[in-house]
């Protein structure tokens, strides 16, 4: 059995190699209990912010068991997004850099679709669902004790050989295989760089973020208006933030992806400051057609741009 674990595992490595991902590790199924009382107190904290959803499934998130019956392994892969291409207004509203090409999730469900299918076509049937930053699954948790990395004290998972700039997905099977060695070791040591350049101050403490005063959040998941306390603090960021990964040490290490999918729109870039300012619901559209910033909507865009041309940001 123990043989047959390690070709199967060997063989979903290799397959996620040939579908582009940079990452595959694998963790037995069960129960996060070292993240039970670090999720509880950050939800009563209220670090969540009005993303009520993260209130939801708190036992499903804590065992991928509970997600799909009869589950033993979680498979974790990363996909790397890193591109030194950049906007060309400097003075432009900046856009965080996962956004520059197609939607991750439709690229990241196809290539988990084809990894499921050549499974179940080289090893025998095999029930399992695949899951990308839209289901109650701790993706980073899952990713540590896969060995593909260490969680920092910006909250985002880091590798060594790799930087941070990647996407994090899941399969969680029902088939026992060959597990890695979760990665026990943090790399962070003393650095604090990303503590000390947060704009919003929304790294509370090393390992955690109030998720109510983090830039993605006040220009993605917030619904009503960006509380006033954040005028002139936003950087520039009109969706999403980079910022502390910017200036992680870790991320010199980064490689630009060989996504095609991923490869940054070229109207997108090339739009100036004054683009943005009058950006166009048929603009939006025609930029945005496949591109995850559809989340924020057109009059979520406007809104962040306005903001950030009121607190004299955009001048």
């Amino acid at each position: 059995m123990l043989q047959k674990s390690n070709v199967y595992s060997q063989l979903i490595k290799e397959e996620a190699k040939r579908l582009g991902f940079l990452f595959c590790g694998i963790a037995p199924a069960g129960f996060l209990e070292e993240e039970a009382p670090l999720l509880e107190n950050w939800l009563k904290s209220g670090y969540h912010g009005e993303m009520s959803y993260m209130e939801n499934h708190f036992d499903k998130r804590l065992d991928p068991r509970l997600l799909v019956a009869g589950a033993k392994s979680v498979i974790s892969l990363g996909l790397n997004y890193y591109t030194e291409e950049n906007q060309v207004d400097p003075e432009a509203p900046k856009l965080s850099m996962y956004a520059f090409g197609e939607d991750y999730h439709s690229v990241i469900k196809s290539k988990l679709k084809t990894l499921l299918e050549s499974i179940n076509a080289q090893i025998g049937e095999v029930h399992g669902r695949a899951f990308v930053d839209s289901a109650p699954v701790l993706d980073k948790a899952w990713a540590k004790k896969a060995g593909m990395g260490w969680i920092g004290k910006h909250t985002n998972l880091i590798s060594k050989q790799k930087g941070s700039y990647f996407f994090l997905a899941e399969l969680i099977v029902d088939l026992e295989l060959a597990y890695d060695s979760p990665m026990l070791t943090d790399h962070c040591g003393s650095c604090t760089r990303c503590i000390d350049a947060c704009p919003t101050e929304a790294i509370v403490a090393p390992y955690v973020v109030d998720g109510s005063r983090c830039i993605s959040y006040l220009t993605i998941e917030l619904k009503n208006e960006i509380p006033t306390e954040f005028q002139g603090k936003l950087d520039n960021w009109m969706f999403g933030c980079d910022v502390c990964q910017q200036v992680c040490p870790w991320n010199r290490f980064s490689v630009p992806h060989q996504e095609s999918a991923f490869e940054p729109q070229l109207d997108l870039l090339g739009m100036n400051k004054q683009d943005w300012e009058e950006i166009t619901e048929e603009v939006f559209s025609k930029v945005f057609s496949k591109s995850a910033v559809k989340r924020t909507k057109f009059s979520g865009l406007k809104r962040n741009i306005a903001f950030l041309k009121s607190s004299g940001e955009l001048d």
